[in-house]
């Protein structure tokens, strides 16, 4: 079941959303320090990433799935999100220079579509930031955040999922090693928790943040052709020369 947009607004608005929204975000802008020039889009509920790069990329757009329900963003100005169907985006071809998904993948019914369509949009060289929670995390086993809901992901997974839909993995992180309880001793050591995990790269982060490129040409595997030696064969009738006898009289 889709979570609606409504409970991923309150999250946000929650401490530990926006714990989740400092680390998650932090990790995201690392990748992407400057997007002067680019088009950027967010799919799923990527408001809470996205404000960041309104005011250098050229455009950016939050596109969230019919089932989950949409909300008005930014605040101010013109209306930069709309709803969508996620396997059919309202865009051309390599248009988008950036993708960010977030709620997405793990809700999707059908991941190998959703990322073919994002493959779909991305320009040539393109890169795309997914954000998918980790099956070994704490946050994929509690309910109580927007993680712990859908289809939660193994890095071995995620890789093979790229690979098959035409993606090439560059750059792999985990985030949100806090446990998600709204304790205010266990928010207040948050950073500390996300220091240790990155800097021993500890296993057991909430959420999986995978970069991507895309792909421009299908990986083929060579095949080696066995040569087969063919017997000699001999002409079932041979020719007969014009206007001799085929009997030999």
């Amino acid at each position: 079941m889709a979570l609606d947009v409504t409970d991923l607004r309150s999250f946000y608005g929650s401490p530990l959303g926006r714990v989740t929204r400092r680390f998650v975000g932090r990790i995201i802008r690392e990748r992407w320090s400057n997007c002067a020039g680019f088009s950027v889009l967010g799919l799923g509920y990527a408001t809470p990433y996205l404000t960041v790069f309104r005011d250098e990329a050229v455009r950016v757009l939050a596109f969230m799935p019919a089932e989950q329900g949409v909300v008005n963003w930014p605040d101010e100005g013109p209306c930069s999100s709309a709803i969508v169907e996620s396997t059919m985006l309202p865009l051309p071809d390599s248009c988008m220079d950036r993708v960010i998904l977030v709620h997405a993948l793990e809700m999707s019914d059908r991941p190998h579509d959703l990322l073919s369509e994002i493959w779909r949009v991305l320009a040539p060289g393109g890169r795309m930031i997914a954000v998918a929670p980790s099956r070994r995390g704490l946050w994929a086993r509690f309910d109580r955040t927007p993680f712990g809901h859908g289809q939660p992901y193994s890095r071995a997974q995620l890789r093979e999922l790229m690979r098959e839909t035409l993606f090439s993995p560059i750059h792999w992180a985990e985030a949100l090693y806090i446990p998600p309880f709204e304790r205010q001793m266990l928010l207040r050591l948050a950073p500390a928790f996300e220091r240790i995990g990155e800097r021993f790269a500890l296993p057991g982060g909430g959420v999986h943040l995978v970069e991507a490129t895309k792909q421009l040409y299908r990986p083929i595997g060579v095949r080696r052709a066995a040569r087969r030696v063919l017997p000699q064969l001999e002409p079932a009738l041979a020719p007969t020369p014009a206007g001799r006898d085929v009997t030999g009289e």
